[in-house]
């Protein structure tokens, strides 16, 4: 009977599991994404709004133009509320939870990785730059005054900055809003299809024997 040399059997060696690549430190990669989408999402809202409020003026100054007849308007407002209009007078509530929430967007981004969070990091983008469009509006950068009421001719406009109206009589009367307000629907939706999707699976990575001689 054949007897084995104990020097000539290889170790084996337990595959070991890494981790998500969600959980390894993010690339550049991720930054270099999220960031631009995040600045051109903001710049591209600020710079419509600019160019509506200098054609059309403040709102009630002009009536709006018409863009698709019976259907769509380029039409400025101004709204002190969130979304759509809801939260009337909470400005400042607002402005704070903009700053929390970019606070915790940035910190999440920091924990992502490109190669399995790529729809995240877009999601987050557009969150993000719809939140500071609209956080610019609520901190009265534009330099806004009031124009009407009379009660409030002359004060300061702390409020967010809409033009696109959507109105099919009889039928529907959509609030008024801004590309703000379309990025941060964009980037809800996706996370909305984020939650619906399977997580990334855990790579396994084999040691390979460890080789022996004589």
């Amino acid at each position: 009977m054949a007897h084995l040399n104990p020097e000539r059997i290889f170790p084996v060696t337990a595959p070991t599991v890494s981790p998500p690549p969600s959980l390894q430190p993010p690339t550049r990669a991720t930054w270099l994404v999220f960031g631009p989408i995040f600045l051109a999402a903001a710049a591209v809202d600020l710079i419509t709004k600019e160019i509506a409020f200098s054609r059309l003026g403040m709102p009630g100054v002009q009536p709006g133009w018409p863009v698709v007849p019976n259907l769509l308007w380029w039409e400025t407002n101004l709204n002190e509320g969130a979304l759509f209009g809801l939260g009337q007078g909470m400005g400042w509530l607002f402005v704070l939870v903009s700053v929390v929430a970019l606070a915790g967007i940035f910190a999440t981004v920091a924990q992502l990785h490109l190669a399995t969070d790529a729809l995240l990091v877009t999601a987050l983008g557009l969150i993000s730059g719809g939140i500071l469009g609209n956080l610019y509006d609520r901190l009265g950068l534009p330099g806004l005054i009031w124009h009407a009421p009379l009660e409030r001719q002359g004060e300061a406009v702390y409020a967010v900055r809409d033009w696109i109206h959507f109105r099919l009589d009889g039928v529907i009367d959509w609030p008024i809003f801004n590309l703000a307000d379309s990025f941060l629907v964009a980037g809800a939706g996706l996370l909305l299809l984020l939650s619906f999707l399977p997580p990334a699976p855990a790579s396994v990575t084999v040691s390979p024997p460890e080789s022996t001689h004589d």
